[in-house]
């Protein structure tokens, strides 16, 4: 893969006319160490978040061994670079097919479930395999996230209580998780979702031998300045111990957003200025799908791409539209950019290492699939000290 200093250098160099993705793996051992260093267990990555080749490996390399996947397809990606990575695969609704190919073809032993039903096909479809290590998903309240995923997924406290006793029969170990939604904005999500799983383990009288506080963990926009991530982690932790364990489960994570969101940004150019609209080579139906339907700010910045430009000090809240001929391929913001933008400039859109690349279609034709590693800051960091007053250090 190609590398540039900066993203200032891969515009100048390449002048490239389609939507260019760019990787930092700085940003990916950051956030790892950080995860490492400071969440009281072990850390799954998410792969749906960014399954890229570059992004597996860095995270393998900075000490990441355990990775939450939903589908075949994502464990065979992480078996490309390491045949020893436990792959959890906590997706709770599976095909028969998928869950066998997981159990036999690639030695997994670790599901989700949150019905009878999912047990029971777990169980059938590894033939009644007695090393299986069981979740149970517990619905959890998502109040504080942008992302509510509770309607889809989790079991009702009421029904929890079966569920773990079923599959304390059938599995060799067991453990209770939940999720408070993606880009949790606020800690105290994860005390009451362990508050939630305490009330089950003493209904059951079965202490897991796992406890999941699942993702959620959040990245920094624009418009959205999350706590410290340590208060986060300090939550979880009074939780715990709130329990008063005998001998306290395995405790684990499964970020996504906030291990990968940094690393990752997608340079675009401007088709057309209406005034304060910018139709830009790259939208809803590419890497910006979550500047569209969520509604999220991705932090943005005007590219210099010679000592010559002069780029405005006065800034202008603009609306982006992409390139497709769907008018839902719209991004309201704002974005701030210099007011003096206008056709063929370039734009830098930060915080897309997150699903900005596994949301891409090929709708109407436009995909970019140009993707280079840049050795630059991100705009906004929680991890770095030195960018900007934006910057929330954790």
């Amino acid at each position: 893969m190609q590398k540039f200093k900066s993203v200032e250098d891969l515009v100048n160099q390449l002048k490239p006319e389609k939507p260019v993705y760019c990787i930092r793996k700085k940003s990916v051992f950051s956030a790892s160490s950080f995860f490492q260093k400071n969440f009281p267990g072990d850390i799954l990555y998410a792969v749906k978040t960014n399954p890229h080749p570059l992004v597996i490996k860095t995270l393998l390399e900075s000490g990441i061994k355990q990775f939450d996947v939903a589908s075949v397809e994502e464990i065979e990606q992480v078996r490309k670079y390491s045949s020893i990575a436990k792959c959890s695969y906590m997706h709770t609704i599976k095909s028969p097919e998928s869950i066998r190919k997981a159990y036999f073809k690639f030695g997994v032993k670790t599901f989700s479930l949150d019905t009878k039903e999912e047990l029971i096909k777990i169980i059938k479809n590894t033939d009644n395999a007695k090393d299986l290590e069981l979740f149970v998903r517990v619905a959890v309240s998502n109040e504080h996230a942008e992302i509510d995923l509770s309607k889809k997924f989790g079991a009702l406290n009421s029904e929890a209580l079966g569920l773990l006793r079923l599959a304390k029969q059938y599995g060799e170990k067991v453990g209770l998780s939940f999720h408070v939604g993606s880009q949790c904005m606020h800690p105290i999500s994860y005390a009451k979702g362990i508050t939630e799983i305490g009330n089950i383990i003493k209904k059951t009288k079965i202490t897991p031998d796992y406890i999941n506080v699942g993702g959620g963990f959040p990245t920094i926009y624009p418009d959205l300045i999350p706590h410290n991530l340590m208060e986060y982690f300090s939550e979880i932790k009074k939780g715990l111990e709130n329990l008063k364990f005998e001998k306290m489960p395995k405790i684990i994570c499964e970020p996504g957003r906030a291990l990968v969101a940094e690393s990752g940004s997608t340079i675009v150019r401007v088709n057309l200025r209406k005034k304060q609209k910018l139709y830009i080579n790259d939208g809803t139906y590419g890497t910006l799908f979550d500047a569209g339907t969520p509604n999220i700010v991705y932090p943005s910045k005007m590219i210099k791409e010679n000592s010559s430009k002069i780029i405005s000090k006065k800034m202008t809240a603009f609306n982006f539209y992409g390139p497709t001929c769907d008018s839902m391929d719209y991004m309201k913001g704002p974005f701030v950019l210099p007011n003096n933008i206008k056709e063929n400039d370039y734009i830098e859109l930060g915080q897309l290492g997150a699903y900005g690349l596994t949301f891409r279609t090929q709708f109407n034709g436009f995909y970019s699939d140009e993707i280079y590693e840049v050795e630059d800051d991100p705009i906004m960091s929680l991890y770095n000290k030195d960018i900007s007053k934006t910057t929330l250090v954790a």
